[in-house]
């Protein structure tokens, strides 16, 4: 994802639970409550604060009230207990998570929805947000009024067939990425993965990420399995060829983490979903193309 300086629109921390776990949130204010309610589901062990506001803003301008939230495991959310996870592709090619249920985390996601006191949403949901996104509208189709999923692998897809859409050097170049118990090393962290995954055609600017990060209450790197325990987690449920709301699919074509086989993998097996490319546009999504997407979502919406 593209950044921005932080700013003052978003509100304060709110907490929504399910079961043991809570799931810090917040939403951009001031809060237009005629707008449509549209939850952010965030990518693979990074907090929300990663979400550029300015994207935010844009769908909020084409008529949606915007939330984002932390899945459990980063963030201000619960971390949950240290496991023996040796890596991400190691836990993808587990047959079962080391800690929790895929189910588990689409349920998070609608814990969230009761807490901002949404009947439904319209879901959009980056890397593997986009997963959750999917298998939320599996799970809970009636809390779901659109889907909208960029730069992620099919929602039921585990082990050789995830495997099959990414990009492995990019995968063990992200396990590599150091860490450290220091806000200064969580910066540095969040920079190179930043750096990582940008758009190529776009210019990189670390400064702004710096201001982001450095404004984050935890940026998402504080614990080196949290990534293995969510990329792990197992889903059990019906392929997506269930899912029955409108969907979208966008993909940078220049994808350095989930190759864009992917995104077009998902608009064909969900039906009646619209595949969208994204030229020059890496697994982030950089602020020259935020009105398009925006645009993308609300005639989404609108049927």
């Amino acid at each position: 994802m593209s950044h921005q300086a932080p700013s003052p629109v978003w509100s304060p921390t709110q907490w929504a639970s399910n079961g043991e776990v809570r799931l810090g949130y917040d939403r951009l204010t001031p809060e237009d409550t005629s707008g449509e309610p549209l939850l952010l589901v965030t990518g693979l062990g990074v907090a929300r604060h990663w979400w550029p506001t300015g994207l935010a803003r844009a769908l909020t301008a084409r008529g949606f009230a915007v939330a984002r939230y932390d899945q459990r495991d980063v963030g201000e959310s619960t971390h949950l207990p240290p496991t023996a996870g040796s890596g991400p592709i190691a836990a993808l090619l587990r047959k079962r998570g080391d800690a929790y249920t895929a189910e588990d985390m689409a349920d998070d996601a609608v814990a969230v929805l009761d807490a901002l006191g949404w009947d439904s949403a319209h879901l959009f949901g980056q890397s593997l947000g986009g997963a959750v996104a999917q298998r939320i509208a599996l799970r809970h189709p009636g809390r779901v009024r659109t889907l909208t999923s960029v730069s992620a692998v099919p929602g039921d897809s585990a082990g050789p067939a995830t495997l099959r859409h990414i990009r492995l050097r990019t995968l063990a170049r992200l396990a590599r990425l150091g860490r450290s118990r220091t806000p200064e090393g969580h910066v540095e962290s969040g920079v190179a993965l930043a750096r990582l995954l940008h758009s190529p055609t776009h210019p990189f600017d670390e400064q702004a990420i710096r201001a982001v990060l450095a404004a984050a209450p935890d940026p998402g790197f504080r614990d080196a399995h949290s990534q293995s325990r969510q990329i792990g987690a197992q889903w059990s449920g019906p392929g997506i060829e269930r899912i029955a709301v409108p969907t979208l699919v966008l993909h940078g074509l220049d994808d350095p983490l989930v190759k864009p086989s992917a995104g077009r993998a998902v608009a064909a097996r969900i039906p009646g979903a619209r595949f969208v490319p994204l030229p020059g546009v890496g697994h982030d999504l950089p602020e020259p193309v935020w009105d398009d997407v925006a645009r993308q979502v609300r005639r989404l919406a609108d049927g």
